[in-house]
């Protein structure tokens, strides 16, 4: 998929608004979130506009499988030995806000169960 040009990340992902990028690969961003909800609060998104994680399955498995290899990567760059969570919100029910497709990397802290 191409980008969207309404959308807040595309524009995130193509230099157009600014955001503290922490890691960049050929397929994937990801930049610390502006409301952080944990000391490390990474989101991770692919270069390629999808609305949801079930998308981005189907579309482009390989991608989807990079953003898991980024969030790794951001947990050891900022030390998350003790854990961390990955999350995803898909709809609106579940508080998805921006619809292009991004896992929460949230860490250095505890976490609680259940979750929201």
């Amino acid at each position: 998929m191409t980008a969207d040009p309404d959308c807040l990340f595309c524009k995130i992902v193509a230099g157009e608004i600014p955001a503290t990028v922490v890691h960049e690969t050929d397929t994937t961003v990801a930049f610390r979130d502006l409301e952080p909800q944990a000391p490390t609060h990474v989101l991770v998104v692919p270069r390629s506009h999808y609305p949801n994680a079930a998308a981005l399955a189907d579309g482009e498995p390989d991608t989807a499988a990079h953003l898991f290899a980024t969030a790794r990567e951001i947990a050891e760059q900022d030390g998350l030995d003790g854990g961390y969570r990955l999350v995803f919100n898909t709809g609106a029910d579940a508080h998805q806000t921006v619809f292009h497709v991004h896992m929460h990397v949230l860490g250095g802290r505890k976490m609680g169960w259940p979750p929201g």
